[in-house]
C-alpha cells in the first residue's frame, strides 16, 4: 500500500483569490471548486465556533494537504 505525505499549506501566506497547486502533482485547487472533481474535504476542525484547519485530498494523486489559516483570514 502506497503511503501519502500530510502537506502543509498556510492560507495566510497565499497570494490572489485562494487558488494553489498541489504539492505533489501540481492539481489546481479553488476554494470556489464545490464539485468535488479536484479535491475532497476528509476533515474540518472547528473550535469556539471558528474553523482552525481543513484536511483535504487531491482527486488527482490522492495526496493530503491540510489547510490552515482560517482563524487569521476570519480577523482580517
Amino acid at each position: 500500500m502506497k503511503q501519502h505525505l500530510v502537506y502543509n499549506i498556510d492560507l495566510v501566506k497565499l497570494e490572489g483569490t485562494g487558488d494553489f497547486l498541489c504539492p505533489c502533482c501540481g492539481a489546481i485547487i479553488s476554494p470556489d471548486d464545490e464539485t468535488e472533481r479536484v479535491y475532497s474535504v476528509l476533515e474540518a476542525k472547528v473550535r469556539d465556533d471558528v474553523l482552525e484547519n481543513l484536511l483535504i485530498r487531491c482527486n488527482n494523486c490522492s495526496s493530503k494537504i491540510l489547510l490552515t489559516g482560517f482563524s487569521v483570514l476570519g480577523r482580517a
